[in-house]
């Protein structure tokens, strides 16, 4: 285990990319250009998943986070074009969130998330993939690494849920989320950001539309009910399970989060024996927002091997 507490800006050798073959499936594709948050949408299950698929070289999977107004773009649309410039990058809205609809009746556990991931792998044909999962996602990218091991080449676990630990007052919030403009404010300057001249009206605005979005509400509030700690243990992974995971992992971490305490990332770091943690100070649960440059040039670098 390694832990990095600065960065250099300079860029390291890289290997070159292979290329990585798409699946061409006309039948199940639909593309819209209309709104930058839609991507490609393609059957996956009993769900249609929408997802960004961007750049060429060996894949990259990006889960996101679950705050409320989230999507694959919101939370990905900073790196995405240093991390494409490499690798072939697939960044789906996951169930419930963003434009990937659920039947009234849908449940929603680690069970049927990852389900939706792993026939999204499939319906692409990639066999193999690295992961970067954000918070939520990072749990969904360790339970595809623990049940289905031979599908990841290398994770990067970012401010990630997964292990136990007791649910901050942040956390709390971000999950009891209701409508309203001053609400999602709040959440993104006081909670999410370190600095909060990050949160522009904008992007306040932007966040608080799409949690408006027709069904989001309704799947959001049934996703995290109160009290909100079991939520937190169901996604911990077991410590064997942990312990078990061959992969090599980066962990990455804001020093300043109020949503997922610093301490999860140096679990992580303990138990996931291939593993080293890169810890961002002056940095709140958005690292990829807050501090864009450098942790895509850290992540293009670890991926790079």
């Amino acid at each position: 285990m390694h832990v990095r507490g600065a960065f250099s800006d300079a860029e390291r050798p890289t290997r070159p990319p292979r290329p990585a073959t798409r699946t061409e499936n006309v039948t199940t594709h639909t593309q819209v250009q209309a709104d930058p948050e839609v991507g490609t949408r393609i059957r996956t299950g009993p769900l249609t998943t929408n997802y960004h698929d961007r750049g060429a070289g060996d894949p990259l999977l990006l889960l996101h986070g679950s705050g409320p107004g989230v999507s694959a773009w919101a939370n990905w649309r900073l790196p995405m074009p240093h991390l494409e410039s490499r690798h072939r990058v697939i960044a789906p809205d996951l169930a419930g969130f963003g434009h990937t609809p659920v039947p009234d009746d849908w449940e929603f556990s680690t069970q049927t998330w990852l389900r939706q991931v792993v026939d999204l792998l499939d319906a692409l044909g990639i066999e193999r993939t690295s992961v970067v999962g954000n918070s939520f996602g990072g749990s969904m990218a360790l339970a595809l690494a623990i049940h289905h091991p031979e599908r990841v080449d290398r994770l990067v676990l970012m401010g990630s849920v997964g292990v136990p630990f007791e649910i901050t007052e942040g956390l709390d919030a971000v999950w009891g989320y209701e409508p309203s403009v001053e609400t999602m404010g709040h959440l993104i300057r006081d909670v999410f950001a370190y600095d909060p001249s990050l949160a522009s009206d904008d992007l306040v605005r932007m966040r608080y539309e799409a949690s408006l979005r027709p069904g989001s509400q309704d799947a959001f509030s049934r996703m995290f009910p109160a009290p909100r700690q079991r939520w937190v243990d169901a996604m911990a992974h077991g410590e064997a399970d942990l312990r078990a995971l061959p992969h090599p992992t980066l962990l990455v971490h804001g020093r300043d989060d109020k949503v997922i305490p610093l301490s999860t990332t140096l679990t992580l770091l303990d138990w996931i024996d291939d593993a080293q943690a890169h810890i961002f100070g002056r940095c709140g649960h958005w690292t990829q927002i807050e501090h864009t440059e450098a942790f895509s040039r850290l992540v293009l670098d670890f991926l790079a091997g």
